[in-house]
């Protein structure tokens, strides 16, 4: 059985018409309860052939804003998982102070280390935020965010 390394690239987010600027974005979500997570957006990375997993890279970018508040905090976590395992933590939580009213681009990237709960394909990934005020906090995902795979294929 030959064994082949594959490198599989996605921009699974922000996908629709052409734009004139080349930027897409996901649907806004909105917050809903104060201290509640909630899904801004979700993919499944399925590549066309299975394997073990190797390596992981993110770039993801998502921008946060308040509704009509400028007292509201918006705190966001990335997040990875084996498809419908239990989520894993890209990063810690990060809380946005008094965001305000217009959006504020976050980026986070770099190489991720498999382990339990990631490190098989297919591999969702997803953003959630909250807010300290309900009904307040605002999200969506740029399409220019992606998840590199790097996976052994037989």
């Amino acid at each position: 059985m030959t064994t082949a390394v594959v490198d599989h690239v996605e921009y699974p987010f922000g996908r629709g018409a052409l734009t004139a600027d080349g930027i897409q974005w996901t649907a806004e979500q909105d917050t809903g309860d104060a201290g509640t997570d909630v899904e801004v957006a979700s993919a499944v990375i399925q590549p066309p052939a299975l394997g073990r997993v190797l390596e992981l890279e993110f770039g993801l970018t998502a921008a946060f804003r308040a509704v009509s508040s400028a007292t509201a905090d918006i705190t966001y976590k990335w997040q990875a998982r084996n498809k419908g395992g239990t989520w894993v933590d890209l990063h810690s939580a990060v809380t946005k102070a008094d965001i305000g009213t217009s959006y504020v681009e976050e980026t986070r990237s770099g190489l991720f280390a498999t382990q339990a709960n990631l490190d098989s394909l297919p591999l969702e990934v997803r953003l959630v935020i909250q807010c300290n005020e309900a009904n307040e906090g605002r999200a969506r995902v740029k399409n220019s965010s992606y998840v590199r795979v790097k996976y052994a294929a037989s």
